[in-house]
C-alpha cells in the first residue's frame, strides 16, 4: 500500500474528514507560524521592548 493510498482511503475519501484534516492543519501551521515570527520579532529588537526597558521608566515601589 503506497502513501497516496493510504492518504486517499484515510482522508480524502469524505469531505468532512478532509475539512477536519484542512482545519487541524490550518490550526497548527498558525499557531507554528505565530511563534516562530515573535520569537523572530523579540530576537531581533532584544534591549528595545517595553518588557526590557521598563524597569527604566517606573517608579520604585514604595515601602
Amino acid at each position: 500500500m503506497s502513501m497516496w493510498s493510504g492518504l486517499n482511503r484515510g482522508i480524502f475519501k469524505r469531505t468532512s474528514t478532509f475539512f477536519m484534516a484542512v482545519a487541524a492543519g490550518t490550526f497548527f501551521f498558525e499557531r507554528t507560524f505565530d511563534l516562530v515570527s515573535e520569537t523572530i520579532f523579540e530576537s531581533i529588537n532584544k534591549g528595545k521592548l517595553w518588557k526590557d526597558i521598563k524597569d527604566n521608566y517606573q517608579p520604585p515601589a514604595a515601602e
